[in-house]
């Protein structure tokens, strides 16, 4: 049962769930290096049909896991998109089985670097594989399979998610009726890089590095936790910042800042370093750096073979994905006369968007999965 705590978030949970981890032989990766074993990190909500056609994918964004909704036994918050999933929301579990993975490369119980290396027991660490975008979709099509799922009714994700979404879209055109791709690109600006070499900078330089090799006795938490505080200052707008923050100063005896919002982002660095791994956190933002299906001629190209029908969401906040990216997206897709439907919120939250509740996204989503029309449903 959900405790007090819980109750705040519980209407139309799913309860509570517990994340699972499945063993397969090996996956070759796209750089011809092998993973053996490969484990995912996966669970589920709601129940898998007789035709096995109402199953969704949900990937998760660069700093997020399996659980993306209900409670872990004894958490006081539910998973990440739990105002999106569960009995009668936008991702109805009455109606559809949502499948959500941890990415391999992650830190959160798929193959990565804090994985185990059979031949000396001690964890890879910064010797674990280079893991591209289409690494992760290529163990996450392992899983589906292993479902004896042939075609999934969608892929749906935001930022990171929508990237492997959309290549869901070109890597598997026929294992997919629908793609949603919230607040994401085809590819990295140079600005979006610059923004992940700062964070990688600031923990290549931790005094407590040493070349990816620490013991978690000494890892390289001050550099961690500023390539969060980073980060997490692209997530949010500056109207967003002004509102919250302001020129407020910090609550109680803080010494290091001047600024609540100084005080915040400490909070959100040193938090993060208790539940993420320096190398993962390499790993993922190289992933998502490299990550690249082109823009112009060249996307709407890689678009061609595409085979199902799109919901592309922006958001006027967002600079950190810009919508410009999400348009280059919609144009491809309309050359190649590719059912697609685009919506530019304004909310004022900035990147984090499509992480927030909103009714009108609710909406939206609720709108285009239930939507029976092969064309534009707005």
């Amino acid at each position: 049962m959900p405790t007090s705590e819980q109750n705040e978030f519980s209407h139309g949970s799913v309860g509570v769930v517990y994340t699972q981890v499945i063993q397969f032989d090996s996956l070759t990766l796209e750089g011809g290096e092998t993973i053996t074993p490969l484990e995912i990190a996966y669970e589920t909500y709601g129940t898998l049909n007789e035709k096995k056609d109402n199953a969704i994918l949900v990937c998760h964004a660069l700093s997020g896991d399996a659980h993306a909704a209900g409670f872990h036994e004894g958490d006081k918050r539910p998973g990440y998109w739990d105002y999106y999933i569960g009995p009668g929301k936008a991702f109805d579990t009455n109606r559809y089985f949502i499948i959500s993975s941890n990415v391999i490369g992650g830190c959160k119980g798929s193959s990565g670097p804090l994985t185990i290396n059979g031949k000396n027991g001690k964890p890879f660490q910064s010797t674990f594989p280079f893991v591209s975008i289409g690494d992760m979709v290529n163990a996450q099509e392992k899983l589906i399979s292993h479902f004896g799922i042939h075609k999934l009714f969608a892929v749906a994700g935001g930022s990171m998610g929508g990237m492997q979404a959309l290549q869901w879209s070109v890597a598997y055109p026929d294992r997919l009726k629908n793609c949603i791709v919230m607040a994401s690109s085809s590819e990295h600006s140079a600005q979006q890089i610059a923004f992940n070499e700062v964070g990688r900078q600031a923990i290549l330089s931790d005094p407590n590095w040493n070349q990816g090799l620490y013991t978690q006795d000494n890892r390289p938490s001050k550099g961690l936790a500023l390539a969060r505080m980073m980060g997490h200052i692209t997530y949010l707008s500056d109207e967003m910042m002004r509102e919250k923050f302001g020129r407020k100063p910090p609550k109680g005896n803080i010494q290091s800042t001047d600024f609540a919002v100084g005080s915040y982002l400490i909070y959100q660095g040193e938090s993060f370093v208790d539940r993420f791994d320096a190398n993962s956190y390499i790993y993922v933002t190289k992933a998502l750096d490299h990550f690249s299906l082109g823009t112009g001629k060249e996307l709407t190209k890689v678009l061609s073979k595409v085979r199902c029908r799109f919901l592309v969401v922006a958001y006027t906040s967002d600079w950190l994905y810009p919508p410009y990216q999400s348009e280059e997206i919609v144009k491809s897709l309309e050359v190649n006369a590719v059912p697609v439907s685009f919506v530019e919120l304004n909310n004022p939250a900035g990147h984090d968007s499509f992480l927030l509740p909103s009714e009108q996204q609710d909406s939206i989503l609720r709108d285009f999965l239930s939507s029976t029309d092969e064309g534009v449903f707005l």
